[in-house]
């Protein structure tokens, strides 16, 4: 009687254009996102209006425009379009250039508002960064805490540049930015500090702040408790190697 095998099923590999085409997608990603960050720094820096600032309007258009189209080439190459999409949906819509729709539809918005609408697209490319930082580490718990640790790093420096743009000149306790990043680090390690807020912006960083340092903090905790824990196997390992191979000695 002759017996029929079951086939076993193959893994399609990734074709080589695809591999080429989302490496250049991510590349150009994380640059437009270093580009965002240097320019929003500037002109936080400098005092300068960026809805009067036609360059910058029209660049983080298409920054926002790039992010979409990586968003679809991925949908486009996923095997699993659903699972991509519920993934990656709040990428899509962080990449949605919110500030040029009000701009354009003349939406009358707070100032404290605007400037929050304006960190929209970065938190797409801290996103973007977090994932890649995520790929290079060694297992899941460090993959979770690299990236926790960039989303953090973002935090900080966004709440910094906000309370700075916000604060300065009315607030008589901000007098530079690094006032502002001093304050930033230590409301986000919860430890707080003397300054108090005094404008909408300014007030909302103060309560973001700690709730992120709460959440992102005790994984230094899950973190060195899997490092101690790995250590400790990979010593206890040729120990016990050592003793094996004595005992086969001895008989």
């Amino acid at each position: 009687m002759a017996t029929t095998s079951i086939p076993t099923p193959t893994l399609k590999p990734e074709p080589k254009s695809e591999r080429i085409i989302m490496t250049f997608m991510n590349i150009v990603v994380l640059l437009l996102s270093a580009a965002l960050i240097a320019w929003i720094s500037y002109d936080t820096f400098k005092r300068i209006n960026f809805l009067e600032n036609h360059a910058y309007m029209t660049f983080q258009y298409w920054v926002c425009m790039v992010f979409i189209l990586d968003f679809f080439l991925g949908l486009y190459y996923a095997d699993r379009k659903w699972s991509y999409v519920k993934r990656r949906f709040w990428f899509l819509i962080l990449s949605i250039p919110v500030l040029n729709i009000v701009n354009y539809l003349n939406i009358h918005l707070s100032a404290d508002a605007l400037f929050f609408v304006r960190f929209i697209p970065l938190a797409r490319g801290a996103l973007a960064l977090a994932i890649v930082v995520s790929y290079v580490s060694s297992n899941a718990v460090s993959s979770l805490f690299a990236s926790y640790i960039t989303i953090m790093l973002f935090i900080a420096y966004f709440c910094s540049l906000i309370f700075y743009q916000r604060e300065a000149g009315v607030n008589p306790d901000v007098n530079s930015y690094w006032t502002a990043l001093w304050w930033t680090m230590m409301n986000l390690s919860t430890v707080g500090c003397d300054i108090s807020p005094v404008t909408v912006a300014g007030k909302i960083v103060a309560v973001v702040l700690p709730i992120s340092g709460m959440i992102i903090f005790p994984l230094f905790t899950v973190y060195l408790t899997d490092y101690v824990t790995r250590s400790f196997k990979k010593n206890e390992t040729p120990a016990t190697e050592t003793s094996s191979g004595k005992s086969d000695t001895a008989q």
